[in-house]
Parts: structure tokens; sequence; C-alpha cells
């Protein structure tokens, strides 16, 4: 077994993979950005090394400093978490490349295999699993968006070859919109995955989300302990997870398991992955109905990573997947025979993300936990880092928690996440705690007849809009007024020198004689320019409303524009966000350029 993990990540999952180590006696390391250099997963791990500024492509996403975190360190095995780089086959690969360091998840080979979406079409359909209509090879022109329309109709799903969680996918309801589609989701899958290629496939109009645990060893064993359902959706981020579906019948779920287990063994799979597949609903169905084997299910994609809801599986079958991994990692063989699994109960797993669901889903835009009092009680789990009084960090995802919720049936799951979500206590920043509590009563979701479609085309707002009013609690932060002085000291403990960064609230400025700030090895410099833009035309600002990257500038100086009209587009919270003009005028600057970091309230375009 290992001695020391490298974790790849931030925030909660890496807070689980620690936990995890610690308890197959593993010692663990952090990485960090400046951001989150009083992170609750810095604080968790035994050490931490510094990769770099906020901006995620220059710390979390940079291939050499986190192998150089690893080596630094001794660590002997890098554990990626999941998004950043959990699914990157070149970052894979020069760790395996590493000597000394191992790549705990699937090889370099198979994730390029089945993590781009092409090639793993083409092995479902070696394995003789269904996959849904589409093309195997990339598509490289508008043209071929046209006659794929024309052969099977529109709607149209352009996907990224390297994309997955809904990113990189665009949908073309007709011919006009598909060179404006396509183009958006090469540049996601560019910014993203660093892969900008993209397939084609019918898009299934209600189709429920159904996933296959996998887990697979070095020695030729692959075991699928079971599936999820993760129907309940908005803009293909999954909100709620549950496990089992309340869709299927058992011959249903069966097949499905062994297609998943049989494409693990075709493409010679091991470690953790998902297999993921859109099941047809029957629209006609009635609560208490089933889907049975005469139903069509498509394959989906594989995540070649452990998930996010990979904890519901865990409440239903009392595997930990996370200690499998390291285990597998190591070259041991899994102990569990496929007849061994045994689903016991029912489990969901609520996303506690910082947003406003009664705001369109707005994520937070800042704040610190005032209040942060989680729930207990039998069959209640909550996976997370922050701590009361922590900042809110905003610079990735908004998730802030998970809570997952198990029982005997689904019935007792819904009673019990109902009592778990009002005790749930945050204060100080909004949470869709309120949205999750509206789904327990809501007749389609406790009826399992929602399909992937429900939150976005058929949920009345206005019931968000009530339950936040309801249950939205107090999300504004207590004010901070004492001033924060850091304080960078150089520190020397058994011979070895730490470069060490102290805050002290309400003192006065104090000379250092300098030193870098932070974890175990000088941190990396920022290219930042902190200087804020000087407004030089004439007219109304249009400012960011969020962080994020520039991906694209749409307009320029003297350009006149309509209400409505797309000035730029800003990449944030893993999605592409279009900033329109509120109102008509000429462009009389543009502040910003293809490729720049912004943070909120920074100027983007003046109009007069």
């Amino acid at each position: 077994m290992f001695e020391k993990v490298l974790v790849a990540n931030r925030g909660e999952i890496a807070v689980r993979v620690m936990r995890a180590c610690e308890e197959l006696g593993i010692d663990t390391v952090a990485v960090y950005s400046d951001a989150d250099k009083h992170a609750g997963h810095v604080r968790y791990a035994d050490e931490a090394y510094n990769v770099g500024p906020a901006r995620a492509a220059d710390s979390y996403l940079d291939h050499e400093a986190i192998i150089d975190a690893a080596e630094q360190s001794g660590a002997d095995a890098i554990h990626p978490g999941y998004g950043f780089l959990a699914e990157n086959a070149t970052f894979a690969g020069k760790v395996e490349d590493t000597e000394g360091v191992t790549w705990v998840g699937p090889a370099a080979e198979s994730m390029a295999q089945l993590g781009e979406k092409t090639s793993a079409r083409k092995t479902m359909r070696e394995a003789d699993v269904p996959i849904v209509p589409g093309t195997t090879d990339p598509a490289e022109s508008v043209e071929e968006v046209h006659e794929f329309g024309e052969e099977y109709g529109y709607p149209i799903a352009i996907k990224a070859e390297g994309g997955g969680g809904g990113r990189g996918m665009k949908i073309v309801e007709s011919a006009e919109e598909a060179e404006e589609q396509l183009e958006s989701a090469k540049r996601e899958g560019e910014a993203y995955f660093d892969n900008a290629n993209v397939y084609l496939e019918r898009y299934l109009e209600n189709p429920r989300h159904v996933e296959v645990q996998i887990v697979a060893d070095h020695h030729g064993n692959v075991r699928h302990l079971g599936e999820r359902d993760c129907s309940l959706q908005r803009r293909h981020q999954k909100v709620i997870e549950e496990g089992p579906s309340p869709a299927l019948t058992d011959d249903l779920r069966e097949e499905i398991g062994e297609a998943a287990r049989r494409g693990a063994d075709v493409a010679g799979y091991y470690n953790a992955g998902t297999f993921e597949f859109l099941v047809e609903e029957d629209l006609d169905r009635e609560a208490g109905e089933l889907l049975g084997p005469e139903t069509d299910f498509y394959f989906l994609e594989v995540n070649t990573r452990i998930q996010v809801e990979h904890t519901v599986t865990e409440e239903l079958t009392g595997i930990d997947i996370v200690k499998w991994q390291l285990k597998i990692a190591a070259g041991e063989e899994l102990t569990f025979a496929q007849d061994d699994v045994d689903l016991r109960g029912h489990a969901m797993e609520f996303r506690i993300n910082a947003e406003n669901a009664a705001e369109d889903f707005a994520p937070a835009t800042g704040g610190s936990l005032d209040t942060y009092d989680p729930p207990g009680g039998i069959g209640v789990r909550v996976d997370d880092a922050l701590r009361q009084d922590d900042d809110l960090v905003t610079d990735y995802d908004s998730m802030v928690a998970k809570l997952v919720v198990s029982a005997g049936d689904r019935e007792e799951c819904i009673v019990r996440s109902q009592r778990a979500l009002a005790e749930y206590d945050i204060e100080g920043i909004p949470t869709i705690v309120p949205f999750h509590r509206l789904m327990l009563t809501d007749d389609a979701f406790v009826a399992g007849t929602h399909t992937t479609k429900y939150l976005d085309e058929q949920l009345d707002p206005e019931r968000i809009d009530e339950a936040q009013e309801q249950w939205g609690g107090d999300t504004t932060s207590a004010d901070g007024d004492e001033d924060v002085v850091e304080r960078d000291f150089t520190v020397e403990v058994n011979g070895k020198r730490f470069e060490v960064n102290l805050e002290e609230r309400g003192a006065a400025k104090l000379a250092t004689s300098g030193g870098s700030a932070g974890g175990q090895r000088p941190e990396r410099a920022s290219g930042d320019d902190d200087s804020e833009t000087v407004v030089e035309g004439d007219g109304e600002t249009v400012e960011s409303e969020m962080q994020g990257t520039i991906l694209s500038v749409d307009v320029a100086e003297g350009d006149e524009v309509e209400p409505g009209d797309v000035l730029v587009v800003l990449e944030a919270m893993k999605m592409e966000n279009d900033v329109v003009a509120s109102h008509g005028g000429t462009v009389t600057q543009v502040a910003v350029e293809e490729g720049d970091s912004v943070d909120m309230g920074d100027v983007l375009v003046v109009i007069d």
C-alpha cells in the first residue's frame, strides 16, 4: 500500500479521499491555489503545497506544478478526485511516466479510449452495447451538422469529445442554429478539456439518466455496483441523485448493469468508473408502473474517475469505492464476487450548492458561513470541507457540501431527507436547500416519473420562488469591519525552512523581512495585474456579474448594438455565459480581450 498520497483536488472530494487514506494508514498531501490557502482540504491534510494563483488553469490544472508538488513531498501516488485533471489522459500519462509516483485511476490509454466520446462509442459498439444514433468520428463542419439533421431530424446534440456533465454540449433546434452552436461547443471543449473535437447525436426528447458504477482490478475482475438515477437535472447538471432507480424493473436493471460490465471488460478498463446510459421514458407511465426489459436504453458516456454521486452507491452497498480505488492502484485484487454485491434500501444525494434557485440558480458571489450546522442522525451523511465562519471561495464550482440520506425504502428515504434538509442550518450565503425541500414534495419526483427535461421545461418557477421565500433563511454575511493584516515569516523546524503566512485581525501593519506566503514550498508568482480598468469611453458600463474567463469578444469599438445582442462570452462556473446588452447604442470601449480573467464588477464594455 502507498505511504503518502497527493490529492490533486480541493473541497469536499479532497477531504473525502483524505479520509479514506487516513483509514488505510496513508499520509496525505494537499495542493491549493492562492484563493484556497485557508480551505478545509488544506486544514485536513498532513501537509500542503501552493501550486499557483486562483485561476484554475494556473494552479489546479497545471500539470507540472501538481507533479512537482508530489515529488517535493515524497508522495508515491496521486489521486485526482473528480473535475480538474481527473479525466485528463495526458496528465495521467505524465504521472505514469513519473518515477516513484502511481496514478490512482484507469490507465491513460484507457482514459483516452473511453474518455473521448467518439472512441468510447466505437468501443461500446464492439461490446454490443446499444449506442444513441450519431457519429463515431469528429464533426468538422456545419455542413455535417446539416446532413445529420436531414437524416435524423432535429434537435441534434453537439457534444465535446472530452466533455461530461453537460459541459461542451449544445442543442441545435434547427439548421439556422447549427453554425453558432457548433462553434460554441468547440470553444467549451477547448476551454475545459483542451480538445475542440465534437460529435453529433440524435437528441432524445424525454430520457431518464441512469448510470452504473464499475470497479475493476488489474487481475481481470470486473464488478458493477448497481445503478444510480440522475434524471433530476438542470441544464444537464445533476441536482439530486438516487439509487436504485425508481423507474426500472429488476430485469431492465440487470440488463443495463451487465451492458456496463461488458463494456468495461472489452475496453480492458480497471479502477473505478461510471458507465452512463439514457433510458427512453414512457410518458404515459403512471406512478407505480415500471419500465421493463422491452425499454430502449443507449450508452451515453464513460466517466473515467470517481463521481460526485459515488456516495449513493456506497450507502447502498457498504463498499468504500475510494478505498478500492487506492487498493486497486496498489495492485490488490477485488475480494468480492458479483453475486456478493447486494443493494440494500434506498439512498439519495443532494448537492448543497451556493446558489439561489429563485434567481435562475445564480451562484453566490461571496459571503461567509456565519452559521454552519449540518444535520445528523441515523442514515444521514454529510461530505463537506467548509466550517462555520469560513469564507466562500467563488473561483471554482459552487458546491458547499453533499447531503446523502439512506433508508430502508424510497418512501422512508424521502421522509428522512425532509427531516435532514430541515435541520441543515446555513446562514450567510444562499443555498439550494429550499429547492431540495420543494422537490421532496413534488408529485412527479415523488412518483419517480420525472425525466432530464422536467426542471427546465415543466416545473413552475413560481414554486421555486415560494420555496426560497419560505425556507431561504439569512443569506447576508455579517459585516467584517476590522482590518486584516497578513504577515510573512520564515521559520525553521528540525532543520527545514518553511515560509509561513499569518493573519491578524484588528492590528496595524508591521514591516517584515518579506518572504513568500502559504505552504511548504515558495509560492508561485501570479502574473495577474491588480490595477483597475480605466474607463475611457463615454456611456454606461457593462460589468461582469461573476468571476470568470473571457472566451470571446463579439463586439468592437464603434459597433452599433441592440438590446439582447451578445457582447462577450464569459466562462464561469464551468459553463459559457452570454453577456448581453441591456440597451442599444454605440460601443465606445472594449475593456477585455479573449483569454482575460475578470472578477465580479470588472468593466467589460462601455456603451453610449
